[in-house]
């Protein structure tokens, strides 16, 4: 029997790819999306490459979608192994702590931060119904006080408050809800993948989405006694 995964943010990007390399180990992806056309397209490419997957409709900053998920997912599968919190923005206007709009700010935790938590509540129930169910949070280098406290690191040029502030809390957010799981086997870990070609990063960027993936990917396919922490794409673990 496969196991399930959720990818939240799925459609596209490092969302998707995340969604391939789980489908690849075997698992049936649901691939969760605000934009639910969007989503079963990704969805119909997985399947035709001989991958179980569907799309769901999820939006993690509104509650009715976030518990209809759940429940969908309770009542088809009735347990998920990996729910891996890949949705995420870089608000429009986001900019440095001098210039940036109230609104930006919140609009970034309301995504990435209260989403995020309002989404993993949410799944609990069915993620407790599995033998050894793991969690991924997707973060950023540029959450990291030491790199962007550097000034000679490009992290300390990056001015996106909203964005890195955000990610830092999902940090303490994996933390804490590691501690509060431990012993349950269910696994929480954070996820930084690294500058991916993605909308997001920038075509630019010098990793591919695959490679970016391939981390969380480790992380959500850890056995009973992995790490809980962080792993970064081009160090491996750090300690918080």
């Amino acid at each position: 029997m496969s196991k399930i995964a959720l990818v939240t943010g799925a459609n596209k990007g490092i969302g998707k790819e995340i969604a391939r390399q789980l489908g690849e180990a075997g698992h049936t992806v649901l691939l969760g999306s605000r934009d639910f056309a969007r989503g079963e397209a990704a969805a119909k490419e997985l399947v035709a490459d001989g991958i179980k997957a569907s799309a769901i409709q999820l939006e993690v900053t509104d509650p009715a979608s976030v518990r209809a998920a759940a429940a969908k997912i309770e009542a088809e599968h009735g347990r998920l192994d990996v729910l891996v919190n890949n949705a995420a923005i870089i608000p429009e206007g986001d900019a440095g702590v001098t210039e940036i709009a109230a609104e930006a700010l919140r609009a970034g935790f309301e995504t990435n931060v209260i989403g995020l938590v309002d989404v993993t509540q949410a799944l609990l129930p069915v993620l407790r119904n599995a033998d050894a169910a793991r969690i991924v949070n997707l973060s950023t280098s540029l959450a990291s006080f030491t790199q962007v406290g550097d000034p000679e690191s490009r992290m300390s040029t990056v001015r996106t408050l909203a964005y890195n502030s955000s990610k830092a809390a999902v940090n303490m957010v994996t933390v804490m809800l590691a501690n509060e799981l431990r012993g349950t086997g269910i696994l929480v870990n954070a996820a930084d993948p690294g500058n991916c070609a993605t909308d997001m990063g920038g075509w630019d960027a010098p990793r591919t989405p695959a490679q970016g993936a391939a981390v969380a990917v480790q992380l959500a396919t850890l056995g009973a006694d992995g790490p809980t922490g962080e792993v970064h794409a081009d160090t491996g673990r750090l300690p918080w």
